[in-house]
């Protein structure tokens, strides 16, 4: 096999779209740990169920949200049950659009708007079409 050939192998079809479908699961999987973190280590829980109390929500909501961004975000980065925790994730970021949205398109205006939401919803959804990925742990269990 000479070196283009390696190369044709290693980007094939097949292959390259598990391993897209293991950047994107990295990417949301770190997004949903650092938003789940910044709760507690940034903005306190108390602000975070303050934040949510203002912006509509029930105060408690903070809770299960940043178990779910945070077992959630741990779950991708493991690649377990990718396509589940994907839309198991989509209300979140639902609940974030309905925050958001008021404030504009950028998200770096003032209060953040809700572009960047939306990309996070449709990543979601790619990621749960494409499933686990390569380097899954979800794959060993299933043998």
């Amino acid at each position: 096999m000479n070196r283009l050939d390696t190369i044709s192998s290693v980007f094939s079809v097949p292959r390259s779209a598990e391993l897209a479908a293991l950047m994107l699961r990295l990417g949301l999987g770190a997004v949903f740990l650092a938003h789940a973190l910044a709760k507690p280590l940034v903005y306190t829980m108390p602000g975070t169920v303050a934040f949510f109390a203002a912006s509509g929500f029930p105060g408690w909501t903070a809770y299960p949200v940043f178990l779910a961004e945070l077992l959630g975000g741990a779950a991708l980065l493991a690649g377990l049950r990718t396509r589940l925790v994907s839309l198991v994730l989509l209300p979140v970021m639902i609940g974030a659009l309905l925050v958001h949205a008021p404030n504009g398109w950028m998200f770096a205006g003032q209060g953040g708007g809700w572009e960047y939401v939306a990309f996070l919803k449709i990543a979601l959804g790619a990621q749960a079409l494409l499933g686990d990925g390569a380097l899954a742990v979800g794959r060993l269990q299933r043998g």
